[in-house]
């Protein structure tokens, strides 16, 4: 019979294995992006949407980012400690599947930014959306998968509990 801990792994794996999925996307992304595009330049794909290639030094919208590159290192370290944090959460929590979906999602997305950051020194970012000349910050595929993650731990703590101290589905 296997051990506890053992159990808890294995139950964790599907969760582990889709943040692997966000990490895999988003390198793939950034690279068909890199690949394609000279920094700065934008290719228009619709009335609302563009192809850039930015890179960014800071965090979710360019916060630090005309710091003097003491941030890069600051925000490594944030991402790694926030991955080590969800790792144990997914393993003592992955019968709780929204909260590991959700958790799932934000360390594939810290993972691919992460990934960047020891790279390159930066964050790539290519997604542009706009309306009426204003512009959302550029992000892309591993922000999306922490916002969809965030988003989904804000819906996870609203639903009821299916037992004292649990998470909702």
């Amino acid at each position: 019979m296997p051990s506890a801990p053992a159990a808890r792994l294995r139950r964790a794996a599907t969760w582990f294995a889709l943040a692997a999925l966000v990490v895999a996307l988003d390198r793939a992304s950034k690279l068909a992006v890199l690949a394609a595009l000279e920094p700065g330049e934008s290719v228009a794909v619709t009335g609302f949407f563009n192809l850039v290639l930015v890179f960014n030094k800071g965090a979710a919208f360019s916060l630090l980012a005309g710091a003097p590159g003491w941030q890069n290192g600051l925000f490594a370290a944030i991402a790694a400690v926030v991955a080590a944090v969800i790792s144990v959460l997914l393993v003592r929590h992955a019968e709780q599947r929204l909260f590991s979906a959700a958790l799932a999602l934000i360390l594939g997305g810290a993972l691919g930014n992460l990934w960047d950051r020891l790279a390159y020194g930066h964050v790539v970012d290519f997604l542009d959306f706009h309306a009426a000349g204003w512009h959302w910050p550029a992000f892309n595929a591993a922000d999306s998968a922490i916002t969809a993650g965030a988003g989904a731990l804000v819906v996870d703590g609203l639903l009821p509990r299916a037992r004292a101290g649990g998470h909702g589905a």
